[in-house]
C-alpha cells in the first residue's frame, strides 16, 4: 500500500510531501487543485513514460 509520497521539479510543484492514512479512498477537490500532478507522478512511479 501507498504510504508516502514526495513530489519534486513536476510541472509547477517545486517539492510536495503528502503521507496517506490507511483506508485512502479517493482524492477530491477543486479546479486547480493539483489533482492531475499527483495523478501524473503515481503513473511515472509505474513507469509510464514523461512527456517533454
Amino acid at each position: 500500500m501507498l504510504s508516502f509520497l514526495k513530489i519534486r521539479n513536476l510541472a509547477l510543484v517545486e517539492d510536495v510531501t503528502w503521507e496517506l492514512a490507511a483506508g485512502l479512498i479517493g482524492v477530491t477537490g477543486e479546479t486547480g487543485a493539483g489533482k492531475s500532478i499527483i495523478v501524473g507522478a503515481l503513473k511515472l512511479i509505474l513507469g509510464e513514460r514523461a512527456d517533454r
